[in-house]
């Protein structure tokens, strides 16, 4: 059974995963919830779904169990536990970097998912934090990409969520992101410029996320929708001898691969990206080269107690350049 189920819930979170809601039709050829549910899943044996419902593992609101019996229509939602499958550990840890009642901060590494999601549920970093902490309420308040490292904010407790994510609506949150890419064939020191522009450059497009597409579509015809600051903080050689441009991002919107699609359309795509500017065929994570994307600051007012909070980074990416070559428009 997959699904995502939003809170609150009649059931609690066990082992750090939320329970999964389904959707049930009030009509149809099913005379019960039970039968409706066998059809749906046809690929699961259908004797251990019955047991489920006879054991009241399978329950609707208010935590009421359906039975074998309970007639289709009574009930719009059911929520259930999802059998955990078995996961091959990711072999990186998150950080926590700060901690307290309302807010969890921390330095997520390359290839952790920030929630649940496809093949990864216990290995993601929602799910550590929530054992780790044994805090059930953590809820994520923005999201990395699964291939970037860097900060991430959790909400500790209900009562003050909507303060923190309203930063995020209101854009009241300075992030800095740093990049690595090969450097652009046609790059002069003396007038570096991507994409035909001189650095620093402010770009913009409109991006647009799509139902059942992987990538991102890009429709040049639409206003923008999307905006980053792109500073070149070096160019030089990496440890593993790769000639490379360093960025430093400021992106001003949040949507979705925003970074990613941005440097590819100026013609320096990441490092160890596999999508953009072209999708590559799906193969095992390469961890000697992680996608060369990082988080690096986090910065705002706390809604709360009106002090300043800003969160750095400890990790590095590991193609940033170790003999840097001199650059006039260097950032900091």
């Amino acid at each position: 059974m997959m699904g995502h189920v939003p809170m609150p819930s009649p059931l609690p979170v066990r082992n750090g995963v939320g329970p999964t809601r389904l959707r049930v039709p009030t009509s149809g050829p099913w005379a019960t919830i039970a039968e409706y549910v066998v059809a749906r899943f046809d690929h699961m044996d259908a004797d251990d779904l019955h047991r489920r419902f006879d054991a009241g593992e399978i329950v609707g609101p208010g935590g009421v169990p359906i039975r074998r019996g309970t007639r289709l229509g009574e009930h719009v939602f059911i929520w259930y536990y999802r059998d955990l499958p078995t996961e091959e550990p990711i072999p990186f840890r998150e950080e926590i970097v700060h901690v307290d009642d309302d807010l969890v901060v921390i330095d997520k590494p390359h290839f952790l998912p920030t929630t649940p999601g496809g093949r990864y549920l216990r290995e993601s970093a929602l799910v550590r934090l929530r054992t780790r902490l044994d805090n059930p309420d953590l809820t994520p308040i923005h999201r990395l990409d699964r291939a970037t490292a860097g900060l991430v904010m959790f909400s500790a407790r209900p009562a003050t969520r909507g303060a923190y994510q309203s930063l995020f609506e209101k854009r009241r949150v300075t992030k800095v992101y740093e990049a690595v890419s090969a450097l652009p064939p046609a790059w002069k020191p003396d007038a570096p410029a991507l994409g035909g522009h001189p650095v620093p450059v402010l770009y913009r497009n409109h991006i647009e996320a799509r139902r059942g597409e992987l990538r991102v579509a890009v429709d040049p015809s639409r206003p923008p929708n999307s905006e980053t600051l792109i500073e070149v903080h070096g160019t030089g050689v990496s440890a593993s001898g790769r000639t490379v441009l360093h960025t430093i991002l400021r992106p001003h919107t949040g949507r979705m691969h925003q970074l990613r699609v941005h440097l590819a359309a100026l013609g320096a795509g990441i490092l160890g990206d596999s999508w953009y500017p072209d999708l590559l065929p799906e193969e095992p994570d390469d961890h000697s080269l992680p996608l060369q994307l990082l988080a690096r600051e986090l910065e705002f007012t706390d809604p709360l107690y009106g002090a300043p909070r800003r969160f750095v980074t400890g990790r590095t990416l590991s193609e940033a350049p170790v003999s840097a070559s001199a650059d006039p428009q260097r950032a900091g």
